[in-house]
C-alpha cells in the first residue's frame, strides 16, 4: 500500500557560474536536508529566474516555498537606493522572482519561510528598506561570517555557524510560541539587514545590538515567517532551528490537506 505523499516545497535556486563558463542554478544541500529530514517534505528546486519559472504554475504545484540564503545581495534599486560595486555580487533575476513570490504566497495562503537573503526578500517585498552593511551602523556588531586573519573564510563550519548573539523575541509573538521561550541564541552570516521595516512587516525578534532578526507578515493566513540567521544549519540537533522547520512542516501538511 502506498504511503501518504509528502508535501512538496519549492526551493529557490541561485545563479552560479562554474569554471567561468557554465551558468547553473544551485541550492545548498543543508536546505534540502532540513526540509526532508526535519520538515518531512519533498524539496523541489526551481530556477530563481522569472524567464524560466512561472510563479502561478509553481504555486499550483507545491505546498510551500523556501527562500534560502545566498551570497548575492538584494539589489538596492528594489528598495529605492543606489547600488555600489563594493556591495556586489547581486542577482537581479532572483530578486524579480523572489519579490513576486513573497506577495503571491501570502495572497494564495501558501506557506513561506525566508532564511537570510530570503528574510531580506520578504522584507523588501512588503516595503522595507535594507542597509547594505548593517555592521557600519553605530553600535552594531559585525554580523558577517567569521574569517581568518588573512581574510579567508574560517575552514571549520562549526566555527562559521556557531551561535554568536542573542535574539529577544516578542513575548506574545508567533516565534515565542513556536520556540517556547523569549530569548534565543543564533548564528550570524550576513551583511545586509533591515533598515526601516515595511508596513506589513511585524518585527518579532531583535538582536542585542538592535538588528532585526525575526519577522512575520501581518495578516497572512498561512505560515509567513523570516529569520536573518541560517536556520538550515543543523536543525537535526539545534533545538531552535529544528522547531522552526517542524513548524514549517506542520504548515506544509495543512496546506497539502486543504488544497
Amino acid at each position: 500500500m502506498a504511503g501518504v505523499a509528502k508535501p512538496v516545497v519549492g526551493v529557490i535556486g541561485n545563479a552560479h557560474v562554474i569554471n567561468d563558463r557554465h551558468n547553473v542554478q544551485i541550492v545548498g544541500r543543508s536546505n534540502l536536508r532540513a526540509l526532508a529530514e526535519v520538515a518531512g517534505a519533498l524539496p523541489l528546486m526551481f530556477a530563481g529566474n522569472l524567464h524560466i519559472t512561472d510563479v502561478d504554475a509553481l504555486l499550483d504545484s507545491v505546498d510551500g516555498i523556501l527562500l534560502t540564503g545566498a551570497r548575492a545581495n538584494v539589489h538596492p534599486t528594489c528598495f529605492g537606493m543606489e547600488p555600489d560595486p563594493k556591495h556586489e555580487p547581486y542577482d537581479s533575476e532572483r530578486d524579480a522572482i523572489a519579490l513576486e513570490l513573497c506577495k503571491r504566497c501570502v495572497d494564495r495562503a501558501v506557506p513561506l519561510f525566508g532564511i537570510c537573503r530570503g528574510f531580506q526578500e520578504m522584507s523588501v517585498a512588503f516595503g522595507s528598506t535594507l542597509h547594505p552593511e548593517i555592521r557600519e551602523l553605530p553600535g552594531r556588531m559585525n554580523h558577517r561570517m567569521p574569517r581568518l586573519e588573512n581574510g579567508e573564510v574560517h575552514p571549520d563550519p562549526n566555527v562559521v555557524f556557531a551561535d554568536r548573539h542573542e535574539v529577544r523575541l516578542a513575548p506574545d509573538g508567533v516565534f515565542a510560541q513556536v520556540l517556547g521561550r523569549d530569548c534565543i541564541r543564533v548564528n550570524s552570516l550576513h551583511g545586509q539587514g533591515i533598515l526601516k521595516p515595511g508596513a506589513r512587516i511585524v518585527v518579532e525578534g531583535i538582536a542585542e545590538d538592535g538588528t532585526i532578526e525575526a519577522i512575520r507578515i501581518a495578516d497572512a493566513s498561512a505560515f509567513a515567517l523570516g529569520v536573518q540567521w541560517h536556520a538550515e544549519y543543523d536543525p537535526q540537533h539545534n533545538p531552535i532551528n529544528q522547531a522552526l522547520f517542524k513548524a514549517f512542516g506542520t504548515a506544509l501538511k495543512e496546506h497539502q490537506q486543504t488544497s
